[in-house]
């Protein structure tokens, strides 16, 4: 039986869960992301996914992520923090199908210093639906990576770092592209961490060693690669230290990244719990749909 229907729109793809209350009963996804559809073909793309779940009852249908943002469906408005990550407070998109009544989650928004994010607020819903008692730290790796607070309920403040986009962009299109590989080396993420975390604002030309080393010294790509991770992952946990030092800490995302973190995290003596993503977007829109 599908009660209603769980969907994580994001920029560049779109998954989609049947549910039964709050238990999944089937499963489909499509590459038709925010990023390659104009507001009058999200219906379209929507039904090509869900359609074989449809009768002729209306289904409700709960939605987060990129499909809410300016450029998505319709532009969900953002909650203001220090708010709760969920709310009543959604969006109806317009929808010409009589069998789907489409309703969006709203992102969060920071006036000072200003921040937005959209998608990670539900994550952040759900992990709190599963572990009440928690007061901390939540980090989202990612493209862009969240650090965010919360107590009694409600997200308190937040602070988005571009390293995941920053990596991306020097690994593939700048001069480092020919000196970084696809492996990994923990000793050099754990040393080029370290002195990026104690120097900064040294780390434009660190970023330039790895090229001339490549050049010079013929250094391994996977240790390039790693050193690349360890300098900005350290500058962002040196001016995110007052969010995760001595507090407690839950990573919520893609587990070779999230491990990432927690290595780099435990290095500095802040152990971090590992959730998982998928179970946390799920609660979270399932704690949405129960607003209803």
């Amino acid at each position: 039986m599908v009660e209603w229907i769980a969907i994580d729109w994001g920029t560049s793809n779109m998954r989609a869960w049947a549910m039964d209350g709050a238990s999944p009963v089937a499963e489909s996804a499509s590459d038709m992301g925010m990023g390659s559809l104009r507001p009058e073909e999200f219906e379209g793309a929507l039904l090509d996914v869900i359609d074989p779940w449809l009768g002729q009852e209306i289904v409700p249908i709960v939605a987060c992520g990129m499909v809410g943002a300016k450029q998505g469906w319709v532009e969900a408005k953002y909650l203001s923090v220090p708010t709760a990550p969920t709310s009543a407070a959604l969006t109806k998109a317009p929808a010409s199908d009589p069998r789907i009544s489409v309703h969006i989650l709203p992102g969060l928004s920071q006036s000072s210093p200003a921040d937005v994010m959209r998608g990670e607020e539900t994550q952040i819903a759900g992990f709190m639906a599963l572990a009440p008692e928690f007061d901390g730290i939540i980090c989202l790796p990612g493209t862009h990576t969240k650090w965010v607070e919360v107590s009694a309920g409600e997200v308190v403040s937040f602070r988005t770092f571009m390293s995941g986009e920053i990596f991306a962009l020097l690994a593939d299109k700048s001069v480092l592209k020919h000196s970084i590989g696809e492996g990994w080396n923990d000793s050099a993420f754990l040393e080029a961490l370290s002195d990026s975390m104690s120097r900064p604002e040294a780390n434009a030309s660190r970023l330039f060693s790895l090229r001339a080393e490549g050049l010079l010294h013929d250094l391994d790509p996977d240790i390039a690669r790693a050193r690349l991770s360890g300098i900005l992952i350290g500058a962002e946990l040196a001016a995110a230290r007052p969010y995760w030092l001595g507090r407690q800490i839950a990573l919520i995302g893609d587990p070779r990244l999230s491990a990432i973190y927690a290595t780099a995290l435990e290095s500095q003596g802040a152990p971090a719990a590992q959730a998982d993503a998928p179970r946390a977007t799920l609660a979270g829109l399932t704690k949405a749909y129960q607003t209803l």
